[in-house]
């Protein structure tokens, strides 16, 4: 049987090229100290960004207390269940770079979809809400009123997708970006790259950027660098379920998805009144007459306008939406957001983000439900 952690370790082996080694320490020890480094790490689905993030944030994290860690990449998320974009502090070494955590963002939106191509609009214009916090929080502060705050390091994972409207997302985001570092990874498959050079500024314009282009570390037979081959919708599906598991307590003994399914199936859910809460769709438009419905039985994000704005409220979390009472009109939502926190939520966003197959295979697993924790009114 599967096990719930199989999301934690997908890769054995992990080989750090003396060539990423050198690239993290440039990074890391630039002579220029302040403003710390904003690194952007771009190239090819499958070329190792996400590895060589967490080897810069490892190295990065021996000279700062504590790294920014932007994720762009809300099919292959790192530190949240999938279709989120987060901005996220980190504090601590991660000894295994094979073992992506799931840890709570400083700043989080539901984005509800696994690429960024149904809408790029609203794509950038959360990445740049996330920068813009950002700077806002961790880099504007004053000196002489704050002398104990310190300017924190960026690190910005990227997307694979670098072709067509993919290749324009990126350009727009490094321009309004503007990192002190770039680092594009690089495969024997030249069809596969990114333009060689600073290929986001335009003839003339000068930025003070260090590009540094690395390979691939995954190599052929005849040393030639290529992509890593994974199973995505697999490791997707075992981080929401990952995700989903710290409803229980970590010393319960819930180890395959089996248990996992039934753990959920007799889990007592939060019992949500609708008129507490409005409900957006993203991405798509549904009939008035259907959207209590639609919700039945699927994955939406946990959002608080009042922290963002009510056309981009901050996602505090994800709720698997056990059942509708369209009588009582009241909604039940298992969820391992805190209680205090999810007091706050206003807003049920739905996209496109579902609850894994392996899950809905077990009988029962969403089903009506036994008794509700019961929200206090807002």
């Amino acid at each position: 049987m599967a096990s719930v952690s199989e999301a934690e370790t997908p890769s054995p082996n992990i080989f750090i090229p003396e060539e990423w080694s050198d690239a993290a320490d440039t990074i890391t020890y630039d002579s220029v100290t302040s403003p710390p480094p904003v690194v952007l790490i771009c190239g090819a689905k499958n070329s190792g960004k996400t590895i060589f993030s967490r080897h810069l944030l490892n190295n990065l994290l021996q000279r700062y207390k504590k790294v920014a860690y932007l994720d762009t990449d809300v099919g292959q998320t790192e530190f949240t269940p999938p279709g989120c974009l987060s901005l996220v502090v980190v504090d601590k070494i991660t000894p295994d770079l094979t073992i992506p955590c799931l840890k709570t963002p400083a700043r989080c939106f539901f984005f509800g979809d696994l690429s960024s191509k149904r809408d790029p609009t609203a794509y950038l214009t959360y990445i740049f809400a996330l920068y813009d916090y950002y700077q806002k929080e961790y880099c504007m502060f004053n000196k002489s009123e704050c002398p104990d705050n310190t300017e924190l390091p960026l690190v910005i994972n990227t997307p694979g997708w670098v072709k067509g409207i993919g290749y324009d997302i990126l350009v727009d985001m490094l321009k309004y970006i503007a990192p002190t570092h770039v680092v594009k990874i690089c495969i024997s498959a030249e069809s596969k790259n990114l333009p060689a050079g600073a290929f986001w500024l335009d003839e003339g314009d000068e930025a003070a950027v260090t590009l540094i282009e690395v390979n691939s570390a995954r190599q052929d037979s005849l040393k030639r660098s290529v992509l890593v081959q994974k199973d995505a919708r697999l490791l997707r599906d075992l981080r929401i379920m990952a995700y989903f598991r710290q409803c229980f307590p970590s010393d319960l003994n819930i180890t395959t998805i089996k248990e996992l399914a039934h753990a959920l199936c007799v889990h007592s859910p939060y019992e949500v009144s609708i008129s507490n809460i409005k409900i957006k769709h993203l991405h798509c438009q549904v009939p008035s007459t259907e959207i209590f419905y639609s919700l039945n039985a699927t994955i939406v994000g946990l959002a608080v306008s009042s922290e963002g704005s009510e056309n981009f409220p901050s996602c505090v979390g994800l709720g698997i939406v056990r059942s509708i009472d369209t009588l009582k009109r009241l909604v039940y939502i298992i969820t391992p957001v805190p209680q205090n926190t999810l007091e706050k939520v206003d807003v049920l966003l739905q996209g496109f983000i579902q609850i894994p197959t392996s899950l809905l295979q077990v009988q029962g697993c969403i089903s009506p439900y036994m008794s509700a924790n019961v929200l206090p009114t807002n």
